[in-house]
């Protein structure tokens, strides 16, 4: 029933609920389709699922991206603004002297 072919990034909508959602991965080992819906929520289809379903091909959606507006830079996993440097508030002469004397990494 499906029209579409499935490739990573492009966006679809299912013609029976109207749901919009973009390939994120296909595992062709596994012979799934993980997909992301518009509003956000992840799923996956088996090939045969997609060849079943009513999938059209669409241009991308004009905000995309709305799902994610709210999403703060420490919610990514990455974002740590800790340098990881010694405290140099409670450094003495002699241990700055110390550190001078110590190898290069």
């Amino acid at each position: 029933m499906t029209i579409a072919t499935p490739l990573v990034d492009n966006w679809y909508e299912e013609r029976e609920t109207g749901r919009q959602f973009r390939i994120v991965a296909l595992d062709d080992a596994g012979d799934t389709i993980e997909i992301q819906y518009l509003e956000g929520e992840l799923s996956e289809l088996d090939r045969t699922s997609w060849d079943q379903a009513s999938i059209v091909e669409i241009e991308a959606p004009e905000d995309w991206s709305a799902p994610f507006d709210d999403v703060e830079i420490d919610d990514l996993g990455y974002s740590d603004p800790d340098l990881h440097l010694p405290d140099t508030d409670d450094l003495t002469l002699d241990d700055v002297l110390e550190d001078e004397d110590k190898e290069p990494y």
